[in-house]
């Protein structure tokens, strides 16, 4: 199994033929198949047909659909537009959660490489610095600031797959389910919970991530 990081390692010449293609080309396809057609459309040989080429050359780039789905999410990643660090803490990591999930809910398939694989590539690292930066008058120690940014990419990525099941139809059936569950009268906690003050309104995406953060490095 390939340990060194795919930015680490250097894209493999072919023999006697020059370059056709380069990462960068063949990243922005894989984004655009999974785009229209979802995660699950990313393979090799597809990629290689929305380039017009065969699936083996695409290993002058990349050694697997692994290395594939880092520099998807990587190169999404860059796509942040974050301000300057200043001022209070909170807002500054609500701004980067924010824009976190606009780029989740733009490309559907994010949430799942997000929730499922840990790779850290050069976008990636600069809103790691941001997030630092944002947090460097704080006085939790370094273990809790990096823990902080985890729970961030996470919990923005669980709420994101959750407005995203919600427009599949998802929480459409859920809702028809747990219809059934309160009639048959046998889970009462959870029917108090489903019929209580209609008036209460749901927390919205910053009211969730905030509370998490406040929970977390509240001063």
């Amino acid at each position: 199994m390939e340990t060194v990081p795919v930015w680490l390692r250097d894209r493999r010449a072919g023999v006697g033929r020059p370059a056709e293609r380069s990462r960068a080309e063949v990243t922005a396809a894989a984004i655009t198949l999974a785009d229209r057609e979802g995660l699950a459309a990313v393979s090799m040989r597809r990629v290689a047909a929305e380039l017009g080429t065969g699936a083996a050359s695409l290993y002058r780039y990349v050694d697997s659909r692994d290395d594939l789905l880092d520099l998807m999410a990587d190169e999404v990643a860059g796509a942040y537009r974050l301000p300057p660090p200043g001022g209070a803490w909170l807002p500054g990591l609500l701004e980067v959660c924010r824009q976190g999930r606009d780029l989740m809910l733009r490309h559907g398939w994010l949430p799942e490489l997000v929730l499922t694989r840990s790779a850290l590539g050069p976008h990636g690292a600069d809103v790691l610095e941001h997030v630092l930066a944002v947090l460097s008058e704080h006085p939790a120690d370094t273990g809790r600031k990096m823990e902080a940014f985890a729970v961030m990419s996470t919990l923005t990525a669980a709420l994101a797959l959750h407005e995203l099941n919600a427009a599949s139809g998802t929480r459409q059936r859920q809702g028809a389910y747990l219809a059934h569950v309160v009639a048959a009268g046998h889970h009462p906690h959870l029917t108090s919970a489903l019929t209580g003050d209609p008036q209460v309104p749901a927390p919205t995406f910053e009211d969730t991530v905030s509370r998490v953060l406040l929970g977390l490095l509240g001063e």
